[in-house]
């Protein structure tokens, strides 16, 4: 069988990417808008329902007209922005948010794929949340490195062309410094958080991939626990999971020089879980690549999924 699919949005780095794994595939038609049209809202709308999956790849304000245009009850939307992932009445697209998630995507027509900071986040704080070791108020503080492909066109050709070089865009720079990063809502609502949690995102020198990383003392857990305790709620919760895997722990999973490499997943749909640290403090790290779980392969998942297909078909 042959699935339409409409990429709204397909100039953009997502867009893009998502374009690329769906060329590869035989049981995809790929329905394609005549470029000078990409903003005629009537073509735009006989495509989104002639679709069996529409990927909206857009800035928040164009995806909410895109999913406004959708008159067919048949046709899937999976919106890679920011504008649905808190909303009740659409599916928060990370299979391994709960043990329930992957079925409710399967029965879905609006599905929203996370951030990419907010999925290594959500990874690493909604298992310690259900297993009680914190709680919804606990005040969790993350720091997130990315590659600059998540900043799109612009950021990308600023870096690939040189042009930041004695600006600071060749070291690792913190942004979003107002502590108001547009994922904060997913990431504290899909967390399992009542209190939002403190984030500084990083954006460093290179193209894709990143590491999301949460420092704890283990003495204000709500539970007894230290590093193995953390290492079995994640062995217990991803132990089984496709694309999620829990990596041994501290230093084991590290090579011998000793440093952390956020581009490791690249290329992949793989998100790791990784626990190091001490007797006293623990440091919980995911790494995953940003374009991939972080994004276009995030998003090819939810669509494998709901139209009940091999979920790692094409990834």
């Amino acid at each position: 069988m042959s699935y339409r699919v409409f990429v709204d949005g397909n100039a953009g780095t997502t867009g893009l990417q998502i374009g690329e794994r769906l060329a590869r595939r035989s049981d995809v038609e790929v329905l394609t808008i005549e470029n000078e049209l990409r903003k005629d809202i009537d073509e735009r709308r006989r495509l989104i329902n002639l679709s069996d999956v529409v990927f909206l790849c857009l800035p928040d304000d164009a995806a909410r007209e895109s999913a406004s245009l959708v008159t067919n009850p048949d046709t899937i939307v999976i919106d890679a922005s920011t504008a649905h992932r808190t909303l009740p009445d659409w599916t928060y697209g990370l299979p391994e948010l709960s043990p329930d998630q992957r079925s409710r995507i399967g029965q879905s027509c609006r599905i929203a794929v996370p951030g990419c900071h907010a999925t290594g986040f959500v990874l690493l704080v909604r298992p310690l949340v259900d297993a009680g070791l914190i709680g919804p108020d606990y005040p969790v503080t993350c720091h997130s490195v990315t590659g600059y492909s998540g900043g799109g066109h612009k950021l990308i050709d600023a870096y690939k062309a040189g042009s930041g070089a004695g600006t600071g865009m060749e070291a690792g720079r913190h942004y979003a410094l107002g502590l108001q990063h547009k994922h904060l809502p997913e990431m504290r609502l899909h967390g399992g958080l009542s209190r939002t949690p403190l984030f500084t995102p990083i954006i460093g020198n290179f193209e894709r991939g990143m590491a999301v990383a949460i420092p704890l003392h283990l003495d204000t857990l709500a539970k007894k626990a230290n590093l193995e305790a953390l290492q079995q709620v994640y062995a217990e919760r991803y132990g089984h999971s496709r694309f999620v895997r829990p990596m041994p722990l501290g230093e084991a999973s590290l090579p011998e020089a000793g440093y952390f490499d956020p581009t490791a997943c690249n290329g992949t749909n793989r998100a790791e879980i990784f626990v190091f640290g001490n007797d006293a403090q623990a440091l919980l790290i995911c790494r995953l690549d940003n374009l991939g779980k972080g994004a276009s392969g995030a998003a090819l998942q939810c669509m494998n999924i709901a139209l009940g297909l091999d979920e790692g078909l094409g990834l």
